[in-house]
């Protein structure tokens, strides 16, 4: 087993902007470390200059002390797997699985050893004699891991290896290779652009932009400690809410309401200024549920409500604006979203903006229904509109 670690990575391509810029990141012995973030942002790229399959423009990379930008992929002691399984059609899983070993030339009882034992591992004994044909996509991706598995690596890599699957196998295979990983206990870089993945999956997670780290932090940490704007919305399904704000004292005009914040010093600095709120689903509750006197209230009226069982999303409008900012921008084209209109704090946005509220399944609101809403200001979030970083106490 080894750590990995980047020091003041580059990668460019010709005279274009870097697709990884000066990037610092140290992955534990034993870790199991997620790179995410959206299309374009370098995390595949980053995987592929530790895996020997891309030259590092600037930098260093270390597999535990060895220095390896100049190692070939053979000598770096790593395995990967990928999002088409690349298995060989005319060999059973067996042969498949045994291939790299075959290649390595050891002795054919060490060979059927290791595969055994990865079979067993992965769950794949009845289908050792099949051909990959025969195999569900689950299967599939649990035979290239097996492959990866029977070598022994000092390190996985793994790039995007569920994204060919359906929703529900996705589901399965994410606990399988969790649990895989922390029973063989061997470093892992795993890449995706689903932040669900990265939340469930990751030991911590390094949220990428525009080749640049974002912040790196446990899955937790970065839900309720987002460093900036761009990891606030990156973060979390609904995403969080953004509205336009400004600090009065001890509170924030938002629209024609007023939000009281109690004691928070760190907007002392915003007095009279536009700041960015940011206010999770969850933290918004129907105020039929909610203490009477507990809370900042808001007012709106429902626009639409999706029922999912467990829980209940209702979107709905209030008169106060969006929060309007070049990462939110990028966010929004990110999930095909093209609401955000206008110019950064620009008088063009309109002033009503919406909300998504998580709320319980048994909440009585319809589509048209005013609504009042409860929020706690321990669980509001405000962010710089200029830089984007988070303002907040220590």
């Amino acid at each position: 087993m080894a750590s990995v670690t980047f020091e003041a990575v580059s990668k460019s391509y010709g005279d274009g902007p870097a697709a990884v810029d000066k990037l610092d990141l140290a992955i534990a012995d034993g870790e199991f470390m997620v790179l995410v973030g959206p299309s374009g942002c370098g995390k595949t790229t980053a995987l592929r200059m530790v895996a020997g399959l891309e030259d590092i423009t600037d930098g260093v990379v270390r597999i535990g002390d060895r220095v390896v930008n100049g190692l070939t992929p053979k000598r770096r002691d790593i395995a990967m797997v990928f999002q088409n399984y690349a298995l060989y059609p005319h060999m059973s899983v067996r042969d498949n699985i045994a291939f790299p070993l075959k290649l390595a030339k050891l002795p054919k009882d060490e060979i059927r050893s290791r595969v055994d034992e990865a079979a067993r591992i992965l769950d794949l004994e009845p289908y050792l004699r099949r051909k990959p044909r025969s195999l569900s996509g689950g299967q599939r991706q649990r035979v290239a891991m097996g492959r990866a598995i029977v070598r022994q690596p000092a390190v996985f890599l793994m790039d995007e290896p569920l994204s060919n699957l359906d929703a529900k196998l996705r589901v399965q295979m994410r606990a399988d290779i969790k649990k895989i990983q922390t029973n063989l206990g061997v470093t892992s870089i795993y890449v995706t652009h689903d932040q669900v993945e990265a939340m469930t999956m990751g030991d911590r997670v390094a949220v990428m932009r525009k080749g640049q780290l974002q912040q790196v932090a446990p899955p937790q940490e970065l839900y309720d400690r987002p460093v900036n704007i761009f990891v606030a919305g990156f973060i979390g399904s609904p995403a969080m809410n953004m509205l336009e704000a400004r600090v009065e004292g001890r509170s924030v005009l938002l629209g024609d309401a007023r939000l009281e914040l109690g004691e928070q010093p760190w907007l002392a600095a915003y007095e009279g200024r536009s700041v960015v709120l940011g206010v999770r689903p969850e933290d918004i509750e129907h105020a039929d549920a909610a203490s009477r006197d507990g809370g900042a209230r808001l007012r709106g009226r429902v626009e639409l409500r999706e029922a999912l069982g467990s829980e209940l999303l209702v979107h709905f409008t209030v008169a106060a604006r969006q929060a309007v900012t070049e990462d939110l921008r990028e966010l929004a084209a990110e999930a095909g979203d093209d609401h955000l209109t206008g110019q950064p704090g620009g008088e063009e946005q309109p002033a009503s903006a919406t909300l998504v509220a998580r709320f319980s399944p048994r909440a009585r609101v319809v589509e048209g229904d005013d609504v009042e809403v409860s929020v706690d200001p321990r669980a509001l979030h405000f962010f710089d509109p200029q830089t984007g970083i988070a303002i907040r106490g220590a």
